[in-house]
């Protein structure tokens, strides 16, 4: 049983609570290194005299602007930097001044900038049309020229992606996988003890003899493994002491039934032979209540075993004594497991199939990480109600009160219980054209 350190015991949502918030801090200081990492972009220039070119003539727009036309155009609020790039526009068009609207959408990073080649404020009115062609603007702009059929010509930047734009894509793409990297493995920390919870649930189903939780993993999740570990040792308590008092009852049976059969020895002969057919039937029903306690509770020694010898030899045994059984032979099959009681059980599956079909098929493969053994026969199979009664305690399939044709109700049930102890199970079902399979599957 583990103790695990301080941290692997501490309280399930703080765990949660500090990775969570460690995921956090690394995104942040991710995006914090971004602002250290990444240049200052340099804002595209552009002349007055290309702007002027690209609205003159839209088929010979020149590379890096875009062209759009529009029924109308909104103003933008009075800008001194406009206003003058607006006069500049207007002289190098040789057009009036108010059939030209320059607009800046200032963005996050970049403000626009109007100056001449000699990097200073152009004047408010350029001199001279050529003086005009000189003014540069940095930065994104939109600039409208009025038609003479009313509608807007609008010449703007390019939106293609910059270096610096994809530098910060790539930061961002990089941060969010580090974080999903992180977030994986701590998700997958988490459901771990989750998952050995629920599959240990799922081996208590199939055998009540499984091995306890290691009390392991977060607070919460050890209490309830602990409580878990608690149900199951009760469970076993539990079906420990039915056994033993199903078992204690069946041995003292048989004294008074022994005495029973002294005492008719010298009774009238009808009457003998009726009280020792009842006598030798009670002797069997507590025989097979006897071997269906052992089967259910056995926990015999456990070795690798060949299935594939094992069937061959249930095979032969039944075909010693006359029965027509055959086996299909499929890839060998090795699992760990008590070889006693699964040649008991696989014995028992035989003989049900030679007795009410008059022979049977075995068959063995291997699928999923389990080992299968199919017992099929053609005989009149049973109801679809009863597939699973069949395998409760003194149930019997053969309705008549005859032990001789029904049994004792006790083979099926007894077979199931050793293929559960070792982990898996046995089921029924019908076969195509007639007739009933059981399929026993196990663990490799």
């Amino acid at each position: 049983m583990s103790k695990g350190t301080a941290a692997s015991r501490s309280p399930l949502f703080l765990r949660i609570f500090v990775r969570m918030l460690a995921c956090v801090a690394v995104v942040q200081l991710l995006n914090f290194g971004l602002l250290f990492a990444i240049q200052t972009p340099n804002p595209k220039l552009h002349t007055v005299g290309q702007i002027a070119q690209a609205m003159r003539n839209p088929m010979a727009v020149p590379e890096g602007f875009e062209v759009l036309r529009a029924p109308a155009v909104e103003p933008q609020p009075w800008n001194p930097r406009a206003e003058r790039t607006e006069v500049a526009l207007a002289t190098a068009l040789g057009v009036p001044r108010d059939r030209v609207i320059l607009r800046f959408p200032v963005g996050f990073l970049q403000r626009p900038q109007v100056y001449n080649r000699a990097g200073v404020p152009p004047a408010p009115a350029p001199a001279s049309a050529a003086a005009a062609q000189d003014v540069i603007v940095a930065g994104r702009f939109e600039a409208s020229l009025k038609l003479p059929d009313g509608s807007w010509r609008t010449v703007t930047p390019g939106e293609g992606l910059e270096p610096w734009r994809l530098f910060v894509i790539a930061w961002l793409v990089l941060s969010a996988l580090a974080a999903a990297i992180f977030a994986w493995a701590m998700a997958q920390r988490f459901a771990r003890p989750i998952g050995a919870f629920a599959r240990a649930a799922e081996r208590l189903g199939r055998d009540p003899r499984a091995p306890p939780i290691e009390l392991d993993g977060p607070a919460e999740i050890a209490e309830a493994a602990r409580a878990f570990n608690d149900m199951q040792a009760r469970l076993n308590r539990y079906v420990d002491d039915r056994a033993t008092m199903i078992a204690a009852v069946a041995h003292d049976l048989r004294t008074p039934l022994m005495r029973l059969g002294l005492r008719v020895e010298d009774a009238d002969p009808a009457i003998r032979a009726a009280c020792e057919g009842d006598i030798r039937e009670m002797q069997a029903m507590i025989s097979a209540v006897m071997a269906y306690v052992r089967d259910s509770s056995r926990i015999g020694v456990r070795r690798p075993l060949d299935l594939r010898s094992l069937a061959e030899t249930v095979v032969d045994d039944a075909a010693d004594r006359g029965a027509d059984v055959s086996l299909e032979l499929g890839d060998p099959v090795v699992i760990e497991a008590d070889p006693v009681a699964l040649k008991a059980m696989l014995a028992n599956l035989v003989g049900n199939a030679v007795k009410y079909a008059g022979g049977a098929e075995l068959l063995l493969s291997a699928r999923d990480h389990e080992a299968v053994i199919a017992v099929r026969d053609r005989g009149p199979g049973i109801a679809d109600e009863d597939m699973e009664r069949v395998f409760d305690p003194f149930f019997r399939g053969e309705r008549s009160r005859n032990r001789d044709t029904g049994g004792m109700g006790l083979g099926l049930a007894s077979a199931r219980a050793t293929a559960r102890a070792h982990g898996g199970d046995i089921t029924l079902h019908r076969r195509s054209g007639g007739g009933l399979c059981a399929t026993v599957t196990l663990p490799l």
